[in-house]
This record gives structure tokens, sequence and C-alpha cells, in this order.
């Protein structure tokens, strides 16, 4: 349904999944290993996974703050998209990628539910594309402190927005890892 032409393809997109970013987030080890089973699955069945890895003043580039989780292992020909701003696409390559691709849709998880993912599904939509969000593989700190909600309510929340976001010829939606259907 994505409005962009000749774009038939799916990508799991894996947003942010670094040791500065989630060694403290909330259902740490079960989301990272919701994306890993995905990560698997998605190469079983020849859907390219893109990983995009953030880099500023507190992350810093080959730190091992800044380092892709040890439990997920990217391959050498996945893609790797370094960013610097929240949204995904913004600044980067990342849509050079996927139109090398042929895709049209992506299935998002990731980290931080409440920055970068929400940024990044927002982005994609924008420009074109069918986003899906997997709601059970997508994380965020505490910060309450500072006044935001809860973690599990941040997750749920974002969970229940994004299941029905739609714009003119594009979907959001939210699944279950289980229920991630790659094929559309």
């Amino acid at each position: 349904m994505t409005t962009l032409v000749n774009r038939p393809n799916t990508a799991l997109l894996v947003v942010d999944v670094q040791n500065g970013v989630v060694d403290e987030a909330h259902e740490r080890d079960a989301v990272v290993a919701k994306i890993g089973g995905l990560v698997g699955r998605a190469r079983r069945e020849g859907v390219p996974v893109v990983w995009v890895q953030h880099s500023d003043d507190e992350l810093v580039r080959d730190s091992e703050e800044w380092r892709i989780v040890g439990e997920l292992d990217r391959e050498d020909s996945e893609p790797l998209v370094e960013k610097s701003y929240g949204d995904s696409f913004e600044d980067t390559d990342l849509e050079e990628v996927l139109a090398e691709r042929g895709v049209g849709r992506l299935v998002v998880v990731g980290a931080e539910t409440d920055a970068c993912i929400r940024s990044t599904l927002h982005g994609a939509m924008v420009r074109g594309y069918d986003a899906t969000l997997v709601g059970d593989a997508h994380t965020t700190v505490d910060k309450s402190e500072w006044g935001a909600p809860t973690p599990e309510q941040v997750v749920a929340h974002t969970n229940l927005y994004w299941r029905y976001q739609a714009a003119p010829g594009r979907k959001g939606g939210t699944v279950k890892a289980d229920d991630v259907d790659f094929r559309g």
C-alpha cells in the first residue's frame, strides 16, 4: 500500500540497539531476544535487515556504549546506517539503502520508544513508507524523574496510537513479534 513506486519489498529496521541505549532499558533482555528472533526470521525469509546506529556526544563512535549489543550480530552484507538525529532518515543514507532494495514497507524494532522509534516511524510515513511497529520489540529507559510516564506506559501508549496510524496510501500498525508477516 506504500505510495512509493516500484517498492514492493519489506525490510526489518533495527534501530539503536546499542549498549549505551538499552543497557538500563525496560525489559531489556526480553526485547533484545525478540529482536534477535526477528533478525533470524528475516534472514531465513530473505528479507533485508537494516541496522541503524546512533552517535552523538554521549554515544561516541567506536566506544563500548556505541556498539550494537553483544546478543545481536550484524552480518557484513547487512547495511549499517549511522545517524545523529532521532529520525533514522534525517541526514543519513537510509532512503538510498531502502530504494536500492526496493523497500516500501518497514517493520521497526529497537530503542528508544519515546525518541528514535517514534521519530523514525513518523519519518517513514511522511516519506511514503508503510511502517509497522513490533509492539513487544521496542523499549526505553525510565525518564519518569523528569516527568515522563513510566517505561511500561510509554511502550503501551506508543503501541496503542501507532496501531491506528494511517495516511493517504500509507498505513502504520502494531503487531507482536510472533505475528510479524514480512510478506505484507
